[in-house]
């Protein structure tokens, strides 16, 4: 009787352990997941780091797969349209800069009239075509 009781006793603190080490184990994993949600992280910070970096290899790879001559071209081009809507007559009003801020939108009109539109400028412009294609085959285009 008492080998019976003595090997009980040893089962149970083998289960004991076990289910301290289970229990340890699981709540590191529950305080690891709430200090920082995987989904907190995927859909926030390394969606809008992979977007970003996204964004920035198409732009790179829009100016680099210029010609050295339109290079050139696009320097002289922007030291005129930045001087043209950084002029205070050329400024645009917004609330809290009283002096106002540059014109963007004329920045960006004089590059495109100059031949050589900025990478949002022409990705505006893709799009546009994008959006005329489909209507052409009678899709649907919001």
């Amino acid at each position: 009787m008492a080998d019976v009781i003595l090997n009980l006793k040893e089962r149970n603190i083998m289960q004991i352990r076990t289910a301290k080490i289970r229990l340890l184990i699981l709540t590191g994993i529950g305080i690891f997941l709430t200090g920082c949600s995987i989904s907190d992280w995927y859909n926030g910070y390394y969606v809008e780091r992979s977007a970003i970096k996204k964004g920035q290899k198409k732009r790179d790879n829009y100016y680099n797969s210029e010609s050295p001559e339109m290079q050139e071209l696009r320097k002289q081009n922007q030291t005129y349209c930045l001087d043209l809507a950084k002029k205070p007559e050329n400024r645009v009003v917004r609330a809290g800069y009283p002096n106002g801020v540059w014109n963007q939108g004329m920045f960006e009109n004089c590059m495109e009239d100059r031949g050589t539109p900025t990478y949002e400028t022409w990705a505006g412009m893709q799009q546009k075509k994008h959006d005329e294609e489909r209507r052409a085959k009678g899709k649907r285009v919001m």
